[in-house]
């Protein structure tokens, strides 16, 4: 398993980074368990989860479960680099007006002692807000990030779908209070996805910001067999299929007949496009089994070449590049 250096932190984490919201939804505990130890055994030492996930009636069944997970021992808690995050309510039942979607000190106290409860540990290694709040002071996150890192709860902390400008923003802030602040970004990001690359992804890379890629597959649109499989009737990604227009089935097979020549398969290459890009840390991958897991894995091994990358910028082009440069003169 190769492994870098989150951002600029000293924390190392491996390449591909295990997801976990199917934990509890698509994927039972049992096979959950056979996912996370399979992950050590690969040497993915990095797991990313959230407050939040879980179904809709038992919010933190995720993080419960990755708790039952440690509670087995074997030193699973020691080997794993933990990131979790807060944003969203979590239970309707008892919210009040402080319980609704933002951030605040109020929330970030209340969830995290919640989250290490649900986890059976007493620190998480990374701690992530969910999403922006732009109403919410600077100060006042950083005054109870501080807290908590101080109190040994938390030892960094990071953002998921800010915009650039909000990062730059965190990075002042942060460098006004001698704080180390934010050491990396969670951001949706594929080769459907491309526009982190106007702003997200070079902002990311001159704060010297860890940039982690949520939905890498495009929720399930550049997996395998897109065009020649057979998907659950009911699932989301034949819902996508039946929608697809005529110039969106040429596009997804030219790369269908790309990944073949390739002799490799199309998550294969979408994983492999991130990987080899500078400014990603580490895909989010989210497989519900462990057999998924080893299948996505391979990817580490795939080196793609100046004309395989090319012809992917012809087949799903980007922006153009950064921003201004893609679009002024």
């Amino acid at each position: 398993m190769q492994n870098t250096y989150l951002g600029r932190s000293g924390l190392r984490v491996s390449r591909l980074c295990l997801g976990t919201m199917n934990f509890g939804t698509r994927t039972s505990q049992a096979e959950a368990f056979k996912i996370m130890d399979r992950a050590l055994e690969l040497g993915i030492n990095f797991f990313d989860t959230a407050d939040v996930y879980g179904p809709a009636n038992h919010h933190g069944l995720t993080e419960e479960i990755i708790g039952n997970w440690f509670a087995l021992g074997n030193h699973r808690r020691e080997r794993v680099v933990l990131a979790t995050k807060t944003y969203e309510p979590m239970d309707d039942s008892l919210a009040g007006p402080n319980d609704a979607r933002g951030i605040s000190a109020y929330k970030i106290y209340r969830h995290l002692d919640a989250s290490l409860r649900r986890l059976q540990t007493d620190h998480v290694e990374l701690y992530q807000m969910h999403h922006v709040d732009p109403r919410t002071n600077w100060n006042e996150i950083y005054g109870a990030l501080e807290n908590v890192i101080q109190q040994g709860k938390v030892y960094y902390v990071g953002s998921s779908n800010f915009g650039a400008r909000h990062l730059a923003y965190a990075k002042a802030a942060a460098d006004n209070r001698h704080f180390l602040g934010l050491i990396s970004e969670q951001h949706r990001y594929n080769l459907l996805c491309r526009l982190p690359e106007l702003e997200v992804l070079p902002a990311a890379q001159e704060i010297g910001m860890g940039v982690l890629t949520w939905s890498p597959l495009a929720g399930g649109l550049l997996a395998d067999h897109l065009l020649s499989g057979n998907p659950d009737p009911q699932s989301r990604r034949a819902a996508a299929v039946k929608n697809l227009t005529a110039a969106q089935r040429v596009q997804f097979q030219r790369y269908a007949d790309l990944c073949a020549d390739l002799e490799e398969s199309e998550s294969t290459i979408a994983l492999a496009w991130l990987l080899a890009n500078p400014a990603v840390t580490a895909p989010v991958i989210g497989p519900r089994t462990v057999a998924q897991l080893e299948h996505l894995v391979h990817a580490l091994d795939v080196h793609l070449s100046e004309d395989v990358l090319a012809e992917l910028d012809e087949i799903f082009p980007g922006p153009g590049g950064a921003a201004p440069e893609a679009y002024a003169w």
